[in-house]
């Protein structure tokens, strides 16, 4: 018997981390105000920082990954350099993370989807 496709499970194929990484200035006093700006923006949407100015957040699906970077879009500040990139959990799983020579696991994904 097959199943419908509106009732996808949930798999490593289906659910999304979306990657932010930015460059932006910090020159001036005005450019580190928007410098944070947009770090608590990234916060606020539920991202946590991997690394300096490279911040991941899981995402149900690939429409939500669509909907997010569509808002992401919006808070671009006017200057500096914003990367966003869609990876699935499976390929998020396959990431070497070294902390020094010592691998680590990468993160898990959150335990429940929060609603908002």
């Amino acid at each position: 018997m097959r199943v419908p496709r509106d009732h996808d499970d949930i798999s490593g194929y289906r659910w999304m981390w979306l990657f932010t990484m930015f460059d932006l200035p910090v020159d001036t006093k005005e450019a580190r105000k928007r410098y944070a700006v947009f770090r608590k923006y990234l916060i606020r949407e539920g991202f946590t920082m991997l690394q300096f100015s490279v911040y991941a957040r899981h995402c149900p699906s690939e429409e939500s990954t669509e909907a997010l970077k569509a808002r992401i879009r919006l808070q671009v500040p006017e200057e500096g350099q914003v990367r966003v990139l869609a990876v699935t959990d499976a390929q998020f799983g396959r990431m070497e993370v070294y902390f020094g020579k010592n691998r680590k696991p990468t993160e898990d994904a959150p335990a429940q989807i929060m609603l908002f």
